[in-house]
């Protein structure tokens, strides 16, 4: 490497490398610093909300049913529930029932496994290649897919 040419004066010219090193360095400290600005500029007062009024039938105020069914669908008795924590519910609340909802969809009294994915749609174990946006349309599915099978008990884990 040979050394930075020195001006008449005697002061060195930064090299080119330097030079960019550092307006990239300034352009990640920017950007960084735009970016959480907004985060840090807020008004703890300003943004607090108050706990959203229960809504009818949420029992205690804290929880709340998104979504529940029962009904007969080809001679199959389906029924479900998708219980949700509210933004504004207690600690204890959000402890007791997990920040992701509490789904279940029985068909014929039997357990049919239910995942939400993070889009807010579902899928089943029958039919896991598509997913329903409600769990009453992921139930349907679920029957028109087994025909006239029944679901397997649900199998007991032993470790």
């Amino acid at each position: 490497m040979s050394p930075t040419p020195a001006k008449p004066g005697g002061t060195r010219i930064p090299s080119r490398r330097t030079v960019l090193r550092g307006a990239f360095t300034a352009a990640v400290v920017t950007g960084t610093a735009g970016a959480l600005f907004p985060l840090l500029d807020r008004d703890p007062a300003a943004t607090a909300r108050p706990a959203p009024a229960p809504g009818p039938g949420a029992g205690s105020g804290s929880r709340a049913t998104a979504e529940e069914f029962a009904e007969m669908y080809r001679g199959r008795e389906i029924w479900g529930t998708a219980t949700v924590v509210p933004a504004g519910a207690p600690a204890d609340d959000r402890v007791a029932v997990a920040a992701e909802p509490v789904t279940e969809i029985r068909i014929d009294g039997r357990p049919l496994h239910v995942m939400r994915r993070a889009d807010g749609t579902y899928l089943s174990d029958v039919r896991h290649y598509e997913s329903y946006p409600t769990l009453l349309e992921t139930a349907r599915a679920a029957v028109d897919e087994l025909g006239t099978a029944r679901l397997a008990p649900p199998a007991a884990h032993h470790m």
